[in-house]
């Protein structure tokens, strides 16, 4: 009776599995394993909101396993050491998993191959299911990766998408290999209010809901702020609830223009993914250096990650990142404008406190994004300054977003509730709310004389 094991890493899934389906065409029996792996408790990414969607998750693989008479494995510690004691115990001739993009976990699969050697068994390394496209499958001449997104959209485009494959009917699990109790949602403390629900079958109830009532009006909605009118998606993708590859199909599948401004933003994704796979160190240092001499003002800092810096549009998308453990895309890259050049801090601390409560948040997108706002990643602008003030009245004309996310401004009408500091006399005294932290115009030409500019 031969055994395989199939370490689940970033692809929580049943459906269009690659590493599953090798290892059932291959064994008798398999192990469907998910450690909980001690080294990224460790390194401090074991953030409460990405933990307890993470038992969402493992409990709806187990579900859908169990369904098809299996049931899945969990071990806690490190990872090659509990991969190593599940194929003592059940005998395993061969290890499936799927290639890793971040320095960390190609050096996990370096020391899983060599721990695995001395076991006579084989490892089967499959293609990044992270992507649709893995990364270094489309790179300019004579180079490793794209460093500017649009030629590498253009060949991602003519590379196609892989075809994607069905969950299985049947698994089958040796009853040799014991699993400790799965983790569970309600035991993690420190969650987002508003925390969205994990795990494959709510990750492909949202696509069923976007491809059908809410992507023909992305493309003209993606931008707006109170419409809120984005797929939502991305934590699912992050954890592998949701296929990349089967997204993008279906997407393109569906037509359109909105369609095509979806794909193009999953395209964004992969592109950071590419990058990072083949520099590892942008996860932390400059991808392109500009001689920044970063400040440091606890007192900016804390306000802004408070959601009181003054700036309304600002303040509501960081109240809005800790009530949901998500924040709108164009919420995003102004407030990291905000941080990283108008009050000119290290994009080092706004990407650590996203980590701290993305449920979304994955090295690749959350710290090449970040580079990408502060002018030291791969925007071909990198001393572009987004002024909160403008971006507010572009995308939340009517005010409601802000409205929802800073009830203190919550009276006033219209597009006036971006700048209530403006309130003349005693009406100020009615909003309990902050002065700006600093003057835009301060803000920016303290930017330019740091970056050089004037």
């Amino acid at each position: 009776m031969s055994v395989a094991v199939v370490l689940f890493t970033s692809d929580l899934r049943l459906y269009d599995q690659p590493a599953l389906g090798a290892a059932l065409r291959g064994a008798d029996e398999v192990v469907p394993l998910f450690v909980r792996d001690r080294g990224v408790a460790e390194a401090g990414f074991d953030a409460p909101n990405r933990r307890a969607f993470l038992a969402d998750c493992l409990a709806s693989l187990d579900a859908g396993l169990r369904e098809r008479g299996g049931r899945l494995v969990v071990r806690t510690g490190e990872v090659v050491e509990e991969v190593c004691r599940v194929v003592a115990r059940c005998g395993a001739t061969q290890v499936h998993v799927a290639a890793g993009v971040s320095g960390y976990a190609a050096h996990r699969e370096e020391r899983l191959r060599a721990a695995l050697a001395g076991d006579r068994c084989a490892l089967h390394v499959h293609d990044a299911v992270v992507t649709a496209v893995p990364p270094g499958r489309v790179t300019p001449a004579g180079k490793d990766h794209f460093a500017v997104f649009t030629p590498f959209l253009r060949k991602w485009e003519a590379a196609g998408v892989r075809d994607t494959g069905k969950a299985p009917r049947a698994v089958r699990v040796p009853d040799t290999v014991d699993s400790e109790p799965l983790p569970s949602r309600a035991a993690v403390a420190g969650t987002s209010p508003a925390l969205a629900r994990g795990g494959e079958h709510e990750a492909r109830k949202r696509l069923r809901g976007w491809l059908a009532n809410g992507v023909e009006a992305y493309g003209e909605g993606q931008d707006d702020l109170s419409g809120d009118a984005t797929s939502r998606l991305s934590p699912y993708l992050h954890f592998g609830c949701l296929s990349a590859a089967e997204t993008v199909r279906r997407a393109r599948e569906k037509g359109g223009p909105g369609a095509d401004a979806f794909v193009r933003q999953l395209a964004w994704r992969e592109f950071h993914y590419q990058v990072l796979a083949a520099r590892p160190a942008a996860s932390w240092t400059d991808y392109r250096a500009r001689g920044d001499r970063w400040r440091t003002d606890e007192r900016e800092i804390a306000a802004w990650r408070e959601g009181r810096t003054g700036y309304p549009v600002v303040d509501a998308a960081m109240r809005q990142l800790r009530h949901e453990g998500w924040m709108h895309n164009r919420g995003r890259l102004l407030t990291a404008s905000f941080l990283a050049k108008t009050l000119y801090v290290d994009w080092r601390v706004g990407a650590r406190h996203f980590l701290d409560l993305l449920v979304d948040g994955d090295i690749a997108n959350n710290q090449l994004n970040w580079q990408w706002v502060a002018g030291t990643g791969t925007d071909t602008r990198p001393n572009r300054l987004l002024n909160p003030l403008t971006q507010a009245r572009r995308f939340d004309p009517s005010g409601d977003y802000v409205r929802r996310w800073v009830p203190e401004l919550a009276g006033l009408a219209g597009a006036a509730v971006h700048q209530p500091w403006t309130a003349p006399g005693p009406d100020r005294a009615r909003f309990d709310y902050p002065d700006p932290v600093v003057d835009l115009a301060e803000g920016r030409a303290r930017f330019e004389r740091a970056r050089g500019l004037l």
